[in-house]
């Protein structure tokens, strides 16, 4: 191992079923843009929720592409609405790799957000269930006091769930409904998602430059 490759403390990107995965393309393409370097996990399910959002099938064999045509794609669903990505500082883990690094605490990150969090996923991660790298992941950045974000897309939510979140906040984890906002003058589906996606990388300290921020101004966000 040489001296760049001891350096390397990415963040861990999970994407677990949930509807949404633009919000997950959203942060990706922002956390490159920061010069960050990403570790991506795709769950089971997500890759039927990609397929089914984008028909994108994404393949393990084929990760690098299916994953450059994912962030081309706008949350509109329009190909080729961004640049190309380089995509040097990602490395991707198979979901079902639980010898993967990012499974044990040893292996050294700057944390883990999880966009979109499906509610089994929250439930997985709050009962420490570690089913698959995705959920273990989580459980290694919590026990190891990294920050986890926790960006849960379901409505509406039961107790059950709501229980499950209280755990996680309860564990230190910052939970962040993807819940878009107006006062940022959205004029565009793309804007709505930046959004959210903006708020999961505040919460998670990455700068960024996805939505314009109140300056308690009434009306400041209208054309």
């Amino acid at each position: 191992m040489n001296a760049g490759q001891k350096q390397r403390a990415p963040w861990i990107v999970g994407v677990s079923g949930a509807s949404g995965t633009p919000y997950a393309a959203a942060v990706l393409r922002a956390l490159l843009a920061a010069g960050e370097r990403v570790d991506l996990v795709v769950s089971r399910a997500a890759r039927l929720t990609l397929l089914d959002e984008t028909g994108i099938a994404f393949r393990d064999a084929h990760w690098r592409d299916d994953l450059r045509a994912w962030l081309a794609r706008g949350a509109d669903g329009k190909p080729d609405t961004f640049p190309a990505v380089c995509l040097d500082d990602v490395r991707y883990w198979s979901a079902g790799d639980l010898a993967a690094g990012p499974s044990s605490g040893s292996y050294r990150t700057r944390g883990m957000v999880i966009v979109p969090a499906s509610t089994a996923c929250v439930a997985g991660v709050a009962l420490g269930l570690s089913k698959d790298l995705l959920q273990r992941a989580a459980s290694v950045t919590l026990k190891e006091g990294r920050p986890l974000v926790v960006a849960v897309r379901e409505t509406p939510l039961n107790g059950q769930t709501l229980r499950h979140l209280v755990a996680l906040d309860d564990a230190g984890a910052v939970v962040v409904p993807a819940s878009p906002a107006f006062y940022a003058g959205a004029t565009h589906i793309q804007d709505l998602v930046d959004f959210v996606a903006g708020r999961v990388l505040d919460a998670a300290g990455v700068p960024h430059r996805l939505y314009r921020r109140w300056e308690g101004e009434i009306g400041g966000a209208r054309p």
